[in-house]
């Protein structure tokens, strides 16, 4: 569903004002004119009339009691739109100018010693600082920063992503504007042996070995593509509980290509908590997808 959709779902008829600007009739005032502006880029809100605002649309939403699902599918909504709002215009990625690399911080900087020691409770190890390039920023718009760098296969920077290193921080994660439509750590990315998918980088990390991020929960289209162009045969998809209808998807979608799957039960966890011992575990002990297992598991009905 489109983001414009959904809001309209939610919050009723919307009337195009500027640019990517949309306004509704206001839940909270309920004036009769279209005085709840929303920036569907931006997700920035504000009620002309009775002044109530925000810059996330999920505020909003919980501001109005909305449901799980309806929060569930703006997330989505929301991936789905920048993706498609970057691509009309696709930017170049660089990484922010205060990058330092992770292994080349004064150990005497507190805030390096802070940025080491959240990698360290995420079970990243030294040699993963190193071959995934991280580092982090002390200053400038990813103030109090991880950075974990992703490469093309011909090692040009395609994203980034970044994670605060402090518990108590507004912004938990910040992502460049750029298309999501790359390939996550295609460097590191041997297309002949079996590859797992997942959600975020430090899932990619946990898993170790061929691991793809999708920066969030949908599989696009470039990555589509190379799985087939590449012949690869054995596909994992290890995505978190609440996304299974975007994990049947997939399946879906490589089945009905020839590509053997493999569906692994997170159940609560993601794998980045699981750890690389019980994550294998799981792997190993994963039976293949079949398309009547795919057509129960659509269902609801377990297998």
């Amino acid at each position: 569903m489109s983001l414009l959709s959904l809001l309209e779902s939610v919050l009723g008829r919307s009337k195009k004002t500027s640019g990517s600007n949309t306004s509704f009739r206001c839940p909270s005032c309920n004036h009769y004119k279209y005085k709840l502006e929303i920036d569907l880029n931006s997700q920035y809100w504000h009620c002309w009339v009775c002044n109530i605002k925000g810059r996330k649309l999920s505020t909003l939403f919980r501001k109005i009691n909305a449901s799980a699902s309806q929060l569930k599918d703006l997330s989505e909504s929301l991936d789905e739109h920048i993706h498609i709002e970057v691509k009309e215009e696709q930017k170049s990625v660089s990484l922010p100018p205060e990058f330092v690399p992770i292994l080349n911080g004064n150990k005497n900087n507190p805030e390096f010693r802070n940025a080491l020691s959240y990698l360290k409770g995420r079970g990243i190890t030294p040699s993963d600082m190193v071959r995934y390039s991280i580092g982090y920023c002390e200053t400038g718009e990813y103030d109090k920063m991880i950075i974990i760098p992703s490469y093309d296969a011909n090692g040009k920077l395609n994203f980034f992503t970044g994670r605060s290193y402090y518990k108590d921080s507004s912004f938990k994660h910040k992502n460049p504007k750029v298309s999501k439509d790359i390939i996550g750590f295609d460097l590191l990315i041997d297309w002949s042996l079996p590859i797992t998918i997942v959600e975020g980088v430090f899932d990619a990390i946990a898993v170790k070995n061929n691991a793809i991020p999708l920066f969030g929960k949908i599989i696009l289209d470039n990555l589509k593509k190379k799985i087939i162009e590449q012949e690869v045969k054995t596909v994992y998809i290890a995505l978190d509980a609440d996304a299974k209808s975007k994990a049947l998807d997939i399946c879906n979608y490589l089945i009905s290509n020839g590509v053997d799957v493999y569906l692994i039960n997170l159940k609560d966890k993601d794998p980045s908590e699981y750890g690389y011992s019980k994550i294998t575990e799981l792997k190993n002990n994963t039976l293949a997808m079949s398309g009547s297992n795919l057509m129960l598991e659509q269902m609801g009905i377990k297998f």
